[in-house]
């Protein structure tokens, strides 16, 4: 037997998590056993190689892709789904078990953050329709992105986070809280032009959150009102002093951070961010590159099991 989208694919990385992953595959496998669902693994090995097993998958006639691992993984295998600015299979669907150091995507939707539970998910037919991000940075690549990007200091945050060596690679979940203290000191804001459907707009500010969803560094809900269903992005121009950023900390995890005096909020299908100097960018807790950036989105691009 299997579900009703086909065998699925659990694409999954060993090393996410510290390893967790690859420890949490052992129980997901019986989950779906004692459910008789039918399944394959790929276990990636290599940045970019989730996204070339999603692509193949799809190429192949498969269905049901389930990223096992943090938000990274479920970036690549997304950006798998989709090519030329639209699915590659409009009938597939994308499942996500958490098995990483962090799957704030997950968290908008109340998916488990335990794997065998997430994984037990994965049965029956319901479906969400979900809008997927895309942005294109100063080198001309467009890359897919579901949850949350940045411009600005939340980049150079995941930038700081991901060069940690030595003991520093064992934080887990703390590591984008200890990244945040490392960076900010040396940070400055930049004179930053936005154009936001053609509404043109200018700040000094340190930071611009583009959101699909709600949550990033570890269950912060920096976009409380997010819907990734309604064919929109979420605009938060950070233009206060940097002090803002620790103290309205406690709020943006309760997610009552918003209306700021210093956070203007805007809504549109398409952005440009200009920097001078450039910012830094990033989108699902992977750098891509620099301003200028181009935004969009595509409406009910993946089909999200729930």
């Amino acid at each position: 037997m299997t579900s009703p989208f086909g065998p699925l694919v659990l694409i999954a990385n060993p090393s996410a998590g510290r390893g967790r992953a690859a420890q949490a595959l052992a129980r997901i496998e019986r989950v779906l056993t004692s459910r008789n669902l039918s399944y394959r693994i790929v276990r990636t090995t290599h940045p970019g190689h989730a996204t070339e097993a999603a692509r193949q998958a799809l190429r192949d006639g498969e269905r049901y892709l389930v990223a096992v691992g943090g938000d990274g993984t479920v970036h690549e295998v997304v950006n798998g789904m989709i090519e030329g600015g639209k699915p590659l299979a409009a009938d597939a669907v994308l499942g996500v078990v958490a098995a990483g150091s962090g799957c704030d995507f997950a968290r908008s939707f109340g998916l488990p953050g335990d794997a065998a539970q997430a994984a037990a998910r994965l049965a029956g037919d319901q479906v969400q329709t979900i809008d997927v991000g895309t942005v294109t940075c100063a080198d001309g690549e467009t890359r897919c992105f579901v949850n949350i990007a940045q411009a600005g200091l939340g980049a150079a945050v995941v930038a700081k986070a991901a060069g940690f060596k030595g003991p520093g690679r064992f934080l887990g979940g703390a590591r984008y809280p200890a990244a945040f203290w490392l960076a900010l000191p040396r940070f400055r804001p930049a004179a930053v032009r936005l154009d936001a459907d053609d509404q043109c707009h200018a700040w000094r500010a340190f930071n611009v959150v583009v959101a699909n969803c709600r949550f990033y560094g570890g269950g912060m809900q920096i976009s409380p009102n997010s819907d990734p269903g309604d064919g929109l992005l979420d605009i938060l121009v950070m233009s206060g002093p940097k002090s803002d950023s620790f103290t309205t900390l406690p709020k943006v995890y309760k997610g009552v951070h918003l209306p700021h005096r210093n956070m203007a909020e805007l809504r549109a299908g398409r952005l440009s961010v200009e920097a001078e100097p450039c910012f830094p960018v990033e989108a699902d807790g992977e750098l891509l590159g620099t301003t200028p950036a181009s935004f969009g989105i595509i409406p009910g691009a993946i089909r999200l099991k729930v």
